[in-house]
């Protein structure tokens, strides 16, 4: 495949005439007579003086800092000079409170420096780690090749990573697997497409599509906290005092509209993420970054097209969300969670996977979040799956919606072994959102007209609307505190 130079990246990325080097020569101390002619070839050869370039440029007329690497400087390996340029730029991108965009392209440790250029990754990973610290963003794209060291620091620690395709990306170097363990390494592994579907990365882009996908993620990551114009209140709609089963029968439809089509329909910008970022990805959760109007936030909203009889949501949807809880609190982002779900796996898998101890993690990792935090429940809340995502500063539901220890029947299976009585045990659980509102756990309900199925753009609008009202009041007044989030349920 044709590789760029990081000068044709850097004219293909960032507005025309926008670059401005941070660089200075590097210092080297002193070095071998042979390292020195390999270095000066390396310069001739690349028309540049290591194996990366820093500085910063306008992207889409953003002001951003870059780190980009330069395979032809010596495979784009990384020895001292290399790492020390990374760290100042790192560092002054922290200083000047600027996004940091990095383009990793590199065979790993420099060879002819040994552990001394080895031991560098600790310097740029905490060089990184501060810049995300300060609230920062730093966005990766991932360059053929990008193995070791660098893929094992600061090729694997954006809040937001995608890969060119076709690009080979790992730990190992499949020369370095073949020398060592005498066969080839397995083909298709260690391939962008293969990491994007094993959710370590979150899209696979050509060069040429790298400044859309980068921009539309710092219009959400960057996007105001304050001074945002006020949003009017949406009125309040009386909500009839439907049966039970009724709501229950109506959140089951098939065609009831999930987290896509409020996204559609309700959002003004929507970025999805992919996975963990750890070798995990379920459909059962939709994880992105997403503005309504003006107010941005990470959503994780339950996905109901993706949750299926073989395939229900799995503990790898909860640390997919954990994941997005973590992006929010380092980034000072609102958290949205969307609550739609038949139900958490009940399977050997889900078991061996510690499906109850990711539960647990999430209602942990919520009622702790020093983020402001809103949960919607949109239509299904069955079990611990549902539960995991409730807990927040803000709770509004659509009028169907309803939360339950299990599914009616299977609680009807428990009282009465039978599944006749489950209308019976669902009206006596009070699972409905309106009797949730009366107890006070729900704090808005936002009317179905008479069933969001029937007017599927209509009712997304006005759930939007809510949203995007309580999200600007949750970033005027800040997070609650964990007993705040918790009184709710006493």
């Amino acid at each position: 495949m044709t590789r760029l130079t990081a000068r044709e990246l850097v004219e293909l990325v960032f507005d025309s005439g926008s670059w401005r080097s941070w660089d200075s020569p590097p210092s080297r101390g002193a070095v071998s007579e042979d390292y020195a002619a390999q270095l000066a070839e390396a310069t001739r050869r690349s028309g540049v003086d290591e194996s990366v370039i820093s500085g910063e440029a306008l992207m889409r007329g953003r002001r951003v800092a870059v780190v980009i690497g330069e395979f032809g400087f010596l495979a784009g390996s990384i020895g001292r000079a290399a790492a020390d340029r990374l760290v100042s730029a790192i560092e002054r991108a922290t200083a000047e409170g600027l996004p940091l965009v990095a383009g990793p392209v590199s065979g790993g440790t420099r060879m002819q420096e040994g552990t001394p250029a080895f031991v560098q990754m600790v310097r740029i990973s905490q060089a990184v780690a501060t810049h995300k610290a300060a609230g920062l963003p730093y966005l990766v794209y991932l360059r053929h090749p990008t193995t070791g060291g660098v893929m094992a620091s600061w090729g694997s620690l954006g809040h937001v990573t995608a890969a060119e395709p076709g690009a080979l990306v790992g730990f190992l170097g499949p020369r370095v697997y073949e020398a060592l363990y005498g066969k080839a390494f397995p083909e298709g592994v260690q391939t962008a497409e293969n990491l994007y579907t094993r959710g370590i990365l979150d899209a696979v882009v050509a060069p040429e599509e790298a400044a859309d996908i980068l921009s539309r993620v710092l219009d959400v990551l960057m996007a105001p906290r304050e001074g945002i114009p006020a949003v009017p209140e949406p009125p309040g709609d009386e909500i009839p005092d439907i049966d039970t089963w009724d709501a229950v029968t109506r959140s089951r439809r098939p065609d009831r509209p999930g987290v896509r089509r409020l996204l559609r329909y309700s959002a003004s910008d929507v970025v999805p993420l992919n996975g963990t970022g750890q070798g995990e990805a379920d459909p059962g959760l939709l994880i992105a970054l997403v503005r309504f109007g003006r107010v941005p936030c990470v959503f994780l909203g339950q996905d109901r097209r993706g949750q299926t009889p073989d395939h229900p949501m799995g503990p790898e949807a909860l640390r997919e969300a954990r994941r997005g809880m973590h992006l929010a609190s380092e980034l000072g982002l609102p958290l949205v969670t969307v609550i739609d779900t038949q139900g958490a796996a009940l399977s050997p898998d889900a078991e061996n996977g510690g499906l109850a101890g990711e539960i647990a993690r999430c209602l942990s990792d919520l009622v702790t979040l020093d983020a402001p935090t809103l949960c919607l429940m949109l239509g299904e809340g069955n079990g611990g799956g549902a539960l995991a995502l409730l807990p927040a500063d803000r709770v509004v539901a659509a009028q169907h919606a309803w939360l339950s220890p299990l599914p009616p029947e299977g609680a009807s299976a428990i009282v009465h072994r039978d599944v006749e009585h489950a209308p019976e045990m669902a009206r006596a659980q009070k699972v409905r959102a309106i009797d949730l509102h009366h107890l006070g756990v729900v704090d808005r309900v936002v009317a179905e007209k008479p069933d969001a199925a029937e007017e599927p753009e209509a009712f997304c609008q006005r759930v939007g609307a809510v949203l995007e009202y309580e999200l600007a009041a949750l970033l005027a007044s800040g997070p609650g505190s964990p007993a705040d989030r918790t009184r709710r349920y006493v």
